[in-house]
Order: structure tokens, then sequence, then C-alpha cells
């Protein structure tokens, strides 16, 4: 049997997109390629997993990715990566990409911190 396109995921836990796990049911292969891609890449080099998620976060919010974004940030909280080193991100992109989307970066990540929040109550 197939394996669902979570259980492909580094954080099979973690929902995916909900564009992705479209892409994923009608191209499992391309899917599974995918996956391999981005483990391959990540074990390229020397960092440790907590610093490629908040790079990936980073590289999302920069990118203006909010779908992306969305993903790594709920990714990066599974993986014990909290808030406020969330919004640090976010607002570190202030010098490099200036204080509207540094603005902007912060808002996406609270659309997950503060989704978190509401889960709990």
């Amino acid at each position: 049997m197939a394996k669902k396109p979570r259980e492909l995921s580094d954080a099979p836990k973690v929902k995916l997109p909900r564009a992705a796990a479209s892409i994923a049911q009608a191209n499992p292969e391309l899917w599974e390629a995918y996956q391999r891609l981005g483990a391959l890449v990540g074990a390229a080099g020397p960092l440790e997993a907590r610093e490629r998620r908040l790079i990936h976060l980073a590289y999302a919010l920069g990118s203006a990715s909010e779908g992306a974004a969305h993903s790594h940030a709920r990714r990066a909280l599974s993986e014990g990566i909290s808030e406020a080193e969330l919004e640090h991100v976010a607002i570190l992109s202030a010098t490099t990409l200036g204080w509207p989307q540094a603005v902007r970066a912060l808002t996406i990540v609270q659309d997950v911190t503060d989704a978190g929040k509401d889960a709990a109550d």
C-alpha cells in the first residue's frame, strides 16, 4: 500500500498545507521524490535540524510564500522551537527586507502561533 503524503514528510504529525497535500495525492511519485530531495539537501552540510528549520522559515518569509511559512512555523513548533524564536526570525528580516515586510512576516508567524493558542483554549 502506498504511503500517505504526510507519512513521507519529515514532520508526519504536522498537517500539510492544502495545496501541497493535493499535489502529493495527485502525484505520489513526484511528492516522494521531492521529500527525498529535501532529505538529501538537509544531509549535505553541517547544519543541525533546528538551524535548518529556522532557515527554511526565513527563506519562506523572505520569498513571501505564506503557505510555506505557515508550514515551517507549524513544523518548528512541533519540533520544540519556541514562539519567541519564530517571531525573532520574522523581526530579523527588518534590516534586509524592510519594516513593512518584517511586520508581514511577523503576522504570518503569528497566524500559526495564535492558532495554537486558540486550539489550547
